[in-house]
């Protein structure tokens, strides 16, 4: 059963900048809109990101959200999407890949990107002859004791690599706030497999279809809000079909 007196979120304590346990992180503030609009307050059951988030969250009946998941997968039921994203590629705003547009482009020959190994960027950089080079960081990880994306950032800002690439809403949103000599590009010019944008949802329990048509609802009333909160947060919105970038007008 979905609680009626309180809208209890399944989150991951150490992910920011989509939730932390301070409740600093865009899908922190996303709940906090949504719980506002049922008018029922927040609760948060935390748990790692990581095997066994959904059978000991959701699925354990301990919450009833995820606020950030990924469209079609099997283990949640998913609401209508709310934001399309797409990989990013991040470089300093001076120097020679700054007018960088694609993982093709002939500026990246030879350099020394980072790369979250496994994600389908991996995929562009072999094609493109970039992978004997690249420095992978780790998946899957307990993000309370190791940050992939801040370390890959960290190391850009430092020169250890020439670029990096990131997952948008993960890498974007830290740019904007800790890194303001960096800069990134949406990969949105991308035409070969595998795709590099990925739509967002909200993830429910099989099963409760009142529960996901009422959220379904509450998107589509309120999807230029929900977009402000994104962009205010530096998440890169993309259109549907990830070809565009969408400008949002805080």
């Amino acid at each position: 059963m979905v609680s009626n007196s309180a809208l209890r979120v399944c989150a991951d304590p150490a992910n920011f900048p989509m939730s932390s346990e301070d409740e600093t992180g865009f899908e922190n503030k996303l709940a906090e809109f949504i719980g506002s609009k049922l008018e029922l307050p927040v609760e948060y059951t935390w748990y790692p990101m990581a095997t066994g988030f959904i059978r000991n969250t959701l699925k354990a009946k301990k919450c009833d959200l995820v606020i950030g998941y990924a469209q079609g997968h099997e283990l949640v039921l998913n609401t209508n999407h709310y934001f399309t994203s797409v990989y990013t590629l991040i470089v300093p705003k001076e120097g020679d890949l700054a007018a960088a547009q694609s993982l093709s482009d002939p500026v990246l020959k030879g350099k020394r990107i980072g790369i979250i190994a496994g994600t389908p960027p991996s995929a562009h950089l072999a094609r493109n002859g970039l992978i004997a080079r690249a420095k992978a960081y780790n998946l899957v990880v307990d993000r309370r004791h190791e940050s992939p994306a801040v370390d890959m950032l960290d190391d850009l800002a430092a020169g250890d690599i020439d670029a990096a690439i990131l997952w948008g809403p993960l890498g974007a949103p830290l740019v904007k706030t800790d890194y303001p000599d960096l800069k990134v590009v949406p990969l949105i010019r991308e035409e070969l497999p595998p795709r590099l944008f990925f739509r967002i949802t909200m993830g429910v329990r099989q099963g409760e279809k009142v529960w996901q048509r009422k959220l379904n609802s509450l998107i589509r009333r309120n999807q230029d809000d929900i977009n402000a909160l994104l962009s205010d947060a530096g998440v890169p919105l993309a259109s549907d079909l990830g070809t565009e970038m969408l400008e949002i007008s805080n």
